[in-house]
């Protein structure tokens, strides 16, 4: 019986690890980094400030564990994208690409959160670290499926493409009523179908990287 035992104090270890995980992005995403701090966090977790020190060396280290989480999180719905989306190369490109602009991708609070992610980036290596981990990865999936596309250039047009999906995400989530996560996605389509077109001009020339 003590493996079981083992086994069950193993699970809520990590159920209360994602429970404070959870509570943080939650506040971010409400409050701001301002309004993120030990307090706030374990009251909405229902736990004391003791057992978040327990699991988490500080406040610090939990925000990058949520920064981690929360990568983790996207990367499994885009992937699960691409999976829907068949076998046919362009349509698990468009999938990769688009999702950013539907539900979950589109949750307002996720906004809150990713941009406090992104101000800690620039002062905080640890964060910075696992933004760089997180964009590279995102980019070299995308890179493969262009180049399954037959795509030239695939790791500088994943730059790119990244650039516009991040904006037109930014744009979205900052005024819904813009022009729609539809529109955003037919923009995206159109600029790949552009770009991967039969006879097209050789796409490194729109990337300054042409002879």
């Amino acid at each position: 019986m003590r493996p079981a035992r083992q086994a069950f104090t193993r699970e809520s270890a990590d159920a209360r690890r994602n429970a404070l995980i959870e509570a943080t992005a939650a506040c971010l995403a409400e409050h701001g980094l301002a309004g993120t701090h030990v307090r706030a966090i374990c009251a909405r977790a229902g736990v004391s400030p003791g057992l978040l020190r327990h699991y988490f060396a500080g406040i610090d280290e939990l925000i990058a564990a949520t920064y981690r989480a929360t990568s983790d999180r996207m990367d499994a719905i885009f992937a699960a994208a691409v999976e829907a989306a068949g076998s046919d190369p362009r349509a698990r490109l468009n999938a990769y690409l688009t999702t950013s602009f539907r539900p979950p991708v589109t949750d307002p609070e996720l906004l809150g959160a990713w941009t406090a992610f992104w101000a800690l980036a620039r002062s905080d290596g640890r964060m910075a670290a696992i933004h760089a981990e997180s964009y590279a990865g995102y980019r070299a999936r995308l890179a493969e499926l262009l180049a399954a596309c037959g795509a030239a250039e695939s790791g500088r047009l994943a730059i790119m493409l990244t650039a516009m999906v991040d904006g037109l995400w930014l744009e979205l989530s900052l005024d819904p009523a813009s022009f729609g996560g539809e529109a955003a996605a037919q923009m995206v389509e159109q600029a790949v179908a552009a770009l991967l077109r039969p006879g097209a001009d050789d796409p490194g020339a729109l990337l300054g990287t042409g002879h």
